[in-house]
């Protein structure tokens, strides 16, 4: 069973700047945070950042030394290719490339092949779900590199991820809350997801509502068949979030559980879009939520209760990286 303890940031190494993959003479680099003086080898969570896939890089998130190279983890923070260069499904492609690279340098760092963790915010809370539930074979690519190693993971959390763009307007939530993160500062306010120039628009590469078909395929749900098999999933939204409707995740939850898998679920109390960019969410106390946990198809617990959030985090990468 992994064993964490709590590490001092000098016994952290952090490699910025290592090239993972090369798409038209550009490339997309990652930083590496590894734990010092601890077991090795050491399981790995990749973190994708949010940005409405328009924005933001790998520095966008909480502090990775914190969350979670201090408590045993190697952190991987990717960049991926933003839609400004590049459309659906570029950027699907750059995070499975990702995960081959981790696999392909893992013996050189000490990373476990084995016990890999996808962890991504809104537009990559996205990107992890559906690198996930569409399996190896894929969004692989025309000219994939690292083509022998699997794509596979070994566990999802995801914070308030789009899922259904097109169902987004008639579930948006009016009276939330605008985070102060800085993600949250750069998401218009009076955006619609069937504008032309909306985020999921700009993703698509066309108006959502003139391509329904880009739509189904860019929707996590759309690879959940009957009887299928995925990794946990932990999935988080704020009852307050104005840029992704909390139905969003549920509608992603059901699904998962449906088919007998793994999944949890909180719908936090007070919350709106961006918390998970914010290293200091959980110093002014736990949050109420509403938690659901569901496996083998059935909903095991429906349960109201307090809670710290990079705790649950944490806690759920222990038991399901072990």
């Amino acid at each position: 069973m992994l064993q964490l303890s709590e590490l001092k940031n000098d016994q952290i190494e952090i490699i910025h700047d290592l090239v993972y993959s090369k798409q038209n003479e550009k490339e997309l680099l990652a930083d590496l945070y590894i734990p010092k003086n601890t077991r090795l080898p050491v399981p790995v969570i990749i973190w994708l950042h949010g940005g409405g896939w328009r924005f933001g890089d790998r520095q966008l998130g909480p502090d990775f030394s914190t969350y979670f190279a201090s408590r045993g983890f190697a952190m991987v923070s990717i960049e991926y290719r933003l839609s400004e260069e590049a459309v659906f499904p570029a950027p699907v492609h750059d995070v499975k490339t990702a995960v081959r690279w981790v696999k392909m340098i893992a013996e050189t760092y000490g990373l476990d092949s084995n016990r890999i963790g996808l962890w991504g915010s809104s537009a990559g809370g996205h990107l992890a779900a559906l690198a996930a539930t569409s399996g190896s074979d894929e969004f692989i690519g025309e000219n994939p590199e690292y083509p022998d190693i699997s794509s596979e993971v070994h566990a999802i959390a995801i914070g308030y991820g789009p899922v259904d763009f097109l169902k987004m307007d008639e579930q948006n939530e009016k009276n939330g809350i605008i985070e102060e993160d800085p993600e949250s500062a750069q998401i218009p306010t009076d955006k619609k997801a069937t504008d032309p120039d909306s985020f999921e628009s700009l993703f698509l590469g066309e108006p959502i509502f003139s391509c329904p078909d880009r739509v189904k395929a860019a929707n996590p749900i759309t690879y959940i068949m009957p009887g299928m098999s995925l990794p946990p999933f932990l999935i988080m939204h704020g009852l307050s979030d104005t840029a992704v409707p909390a139905k969003q995740s549920e509608m992603l939850y059901k699904a998962i559980a449906a088919e007998g898998n793994d999944a949890s679920f909180y719908l936090i109390k007070g919350l709106g879009h961006g918390f998970l960019n914010r290293s200091n969410i959980d110093d002014d106390g736990p949050k109420i939520a509403n938690c659901h946990f569901s496996k083998d198809g059935v909903e095991t617990s429906n349960e109201e209760r307090a809670h710290f959030i990079f705790w649950t985090i944490e806690q759920f990468f222990v038991r399901t990286l072990n």
